[in-house]
């Protein structure tokens, strides 16, 4: 009887063990707020990057440089609006003085739902979010050695389906997940075209037949999918332990025509050509990401997080987000109330 009871009392700390790491720990994968609970995740970040050497980069001189440092920072933030159903937002920005490129490069919000608790076989979370990146205009310069991007925003709105799904064990939780983003096409954007810049198939530039200085062009719906994993171990009651992989794949992109009306014939005609040379731009990549973390409880509602992420990629010949190497360590603070 006795053996059975302590059998018993260890089962049920166990249980217990496990839920609160996960509702107290800020880096569990299975992390939710609770209800009237806030959060907050600041982090800042520095990323080392050595480009690879596609088409595009060749065309633009950039191809395996060295970009350092690329500071980066990050703010994620919920409220639980019941103990099941979270307002949660994502959203970060990139400042990169060797290309002279800086923007927000992440913005999201939305809901998230827990269809089964802690209390069930495992954990299953539905998410759905509103991608913001058509609150700024993509902004770039048509040159006569390729495009140059000017910010990290291709301008369209678009909405994000995704599921994670995981269990906790005593001290490890493992968790993964899978989303879907679609966006829509739209001309939220602004393209400074170079005097200098050729016309392709003449001896003309864009000065001398006097095209426009800046269009808007009518960019086509494109979509990414990512999935990954991710674990956590509870060391002691202050430090945890966090490492995960994600892969992205990122489509590419396409414009279906010049938004802004031209001046004259030659130039209707030359916005047609471009049309049509970049209905494809042949831009996308696949990203492969490793994670690790190691955090500190400060106190029961603040944490102190050091991580560091590892990017492999493969990117099309007309992308220029292709890497060698691509590093970045930073710190996170995680506060709660």
């Amino acid at each position: 009887m006795k053996k059975s009871l302590n059998c018993l009392l260890a089962v049920t700390a166990s249980v217990v063990s496990a839920e609160a790491f996960a509702a107290s720990n800020m880096e569990n994968p299975l992390y939710m707020p609770q209800n009237r609970e806030v959060y907050l995740k600041t982090g800042a970040a520095v990323m080392y990057k050595k480009t690879d050497d596609t088409p595009a980069l060749k065309a633009r001189g950039l191809d395996h440089t060295e970009e350092f440092p690329v500071w980066r920072f990050s703010e994620d933030m919920g409220y639980g609006i019941t103990d099941r159903l979270a307002l949660i937002g994502r959203f970060g920005y990139t400042h990169d003085d060797d290309i002279a490129r800086k923007g927000m490069h992440r913005g999201r919000l939305g809901l998230m739902y827990r269809v089964l608790q802690d209390s069930d076989p495992f954990v299953w979370d539905l998410y759905g979010e509103a991608f913001l990146s058509g609150v700024s205009p993509m902004k770039g310069t048509y040159t006569k050695t390729g495009f140059k991007f000017d910010n990290y925003s291709h301008g369209r709105y678009g909405i994000i389906f995704g599921t994670r799904l995981g269990k906790t064990w005593d001290k490890f939780t493992l968790a993964g997940h899978f989303e879907y983003l679609q966006t829509f096409g739209n001309h939220n954007n602004k393209i400074s075209i170079a005097r200098d810049a050729p016309v392709s198939g003449t001896p003309y530039t864009m000065g001398m037949i006097q095209f426009p200085e800046e269009i808007e062009a009518n960019l086509r719906s494109t979509h990414e999918t990512c999935f990954g994993f991710d674990t956590g171990y509870q060391i002691t009651d202050t430090w945890s332990l966090g490492a995960g992989f994600e892969y992205y794949e990122h489509a590419d992109n396409g414009v279906k025509s010049v938004h802004t009306k031209m001046p004259n014939a030659t130039s209707e005609q030359v916005a047609q050509g471009l049309s049509k040379k970049f209905s494809n731009m042949r831009d996308g990549w696949d990203e492969y990401v490793l994670k690790l973390n190691v955090a500190n409880q400060l106190t029961d509602n603040m944490q102190l997080t050091l991580f560091t992420e590892y990017t492999f990629d493969d990117s099309h010949s007309g992308s220029q987000n292709g890497t060698d190497i691509k590093w970045e360590t930073g710190v996170r603070f995680n506060a709660r109330f």
